[in-house]
């Protein structure tokens, strides 16, 4: 949602299971023999998450929409969250449990690699390459083959309370830049608008691992190296993490932040008690939503703050829906993944996640209803992404970062210190 709309987007907050552990070390899923019953009455197990992007409600009318078209096609669907999906995923593999999966962008090389994914390029139709937002093609790619359908961008936005900047004698403009978010949220602190203005997804969970990513890139670091080793311990990778650890020394930063995933932020800023955040584009509809929230109009999305060399990108958590490669009915699995992933259906459910066809930008539905503002802003960051490693090995590579950079904000370890065993035990994990 990524952060789609992930909100895309947080992996694992803790170890693996021991199942997954046996599935993920090496051990492609065999390739079975399909059949295809999409002649008859077809019976599809889907695995959705239930935290940002599209709500289990939306997906719940989409499916029931779905099946009014196909009513020979029933899907049975299953809702978790984040953190269990990938496992779910990985565990339920061999056993051809489900039929269609949603991933996040980082998971394509493990789950292809490993012959979990049904290849579907040849399915693909030939507008769809020019209208699909580039940004979330490579999500559902791997070594030149697509294995899925990108369903959500996700661009990790930067929001802030406008009415309490305001109240702090804080220009808007100044947000613009990372060192101007620590002045104006000194401000806020000093006139006591607000005890801790920013507020963070720093769980040990993929979500700080996408907070770190924008910042990690803002400092102009990077995590891999030309020859895929480890980066993110030299340079703007330790900057950007010396940089994190201040604001929660100053108090700038809600010290519970350690502790919060995406949607802990999001009923943060809906309630009043912090006044910038980043977010995957769902939590805007929800500030704007009386029923839920106490900043109704207040709320402003904007481009990611740049750092000292003038980036300022964000995170990118784009998720896709992918057919199992153990499915016994991937013809009506793909039915159901083009149905939901098309720009009409998208459009309908345009209020928590935005379309990833470029040509639903110039869509009424967007360019003049609420999400308008979102929507220009969003346009704008997904033309500036960090990518969090394209690894193989991602889910244990981004559980030693996580942990690295908790150890920071946790328990002080000094930035340079902590990094640094990380990037030696990464090394390892990726092997030669």
């Amino acid at each position: 949602m990524s952060a789609p709309s992930i909100s895309r987007r947080r992996l694992l907050s803790v170890p693996l299971t021991l199942g997954a552990a046996a599935v993920l070390p090496g051990c492609a899923v065999p390739r079975v023999d399909r059949i295809d019953d999409s002649g008859g009455p077809a019976r599809l197990n889907a695995l959705f998450m239930k935290q940002a992007s599209y709500s289990e409600e939306d997906v719940r009318a989409m499916l029931a929409s779905f099946h009014e078209l196909h009513p020979d096609i029933t899907v049975r669907p299953t809702f978790v969250a984040f953190e269990a999906l990938h496992d779910k995923i990985v565990v339920s593999a061999p056993a051809g449990t489900y039929d269609v999966v949603l991933i996040d962008c980082t998971w394509p090389a493990e789950l292809a690699g490993k012959n979990m994914l049904l290849d579907v390029t040849d399915r693909y139709d030939p507008a769809w390459q020019a209208d699909i937002l580039a940004g979330t093609l490579g999500g559902v790619s791997y070594r030149g083959r697509r294995y899925g359908v990108p369903w959500s961008p996700g661009a990790k936005m930067f929001f802030y309370n406008a009415e309490m900047i305001k109240r702090a004698g804080v220009e808007e403009t100044s947000l613009a830049t990372w060192d101007g978010v620590v002045e104006a949220a000194r401000a806020l602190k000093a006139k006591r608008v607000v005890e801790h203005p920013l507020v963070w997804s720093w769980a040990h969970a993929e979500a700080l691992m996408c907070d770190y990513a924008q910042l990690l890139g803002a400092f102009d670091g990077r995590f891999l190296d030309e020859n895929g080793r480890a980066a993110f311990h030299t340079g703007g990778g330790v900057r950007a993490l010396e940089w994190m650890r201040r604001t929660l020394e100053e108090g700038l930063s809600a010290p519970s932040s350690v502790k919060l995933l995406e949607d802990d932020v999001k009923k943060v800023v809906c309630q009043g008690a912090a006044a910038i955040a980043l977010n995957w584009d769902y939590m805007y509809a929800e500030a704007n939503d009386p029923k839920q929230s106490k900043i109704v109009g207040r709320l402003k999305p904007a481009l990611a703050p740049k750092g000292p060399t003038g980036k300022g990108p964000a995170a990118n958590g784009s998720m896709g829906l992918s057919v199992m490669a153990t499915s016994r009915r991937p013809d009506a699995a793909w039915q159901l993944v083009t149905y939901l992933t098309g720009k009409e259906n998208q459009l309908r459910y345009a209020r928590n996640t935005l379309p990833v066809w470029k040509s639903a930008y110039r869509d009424p539905v967007l360019t003049t209803g609420p999400q308008a503002p979102l929507v220009a802003a969003e346009q704008a960051q997904l033309e500036s992404l960090v990518e969090r490693p394209a690894v193989a090995q991602y889910n244990a590579v981004s559980q030693q970062i996580q942990a690295a950079v908790q150890s920071c904000l946790v328990t002080g370890t000094p930035a340079a210190q902590a990094l640094a065993a990380a990037a030696a035990r990464v090394n390892e994990i990726i092997g030669d």
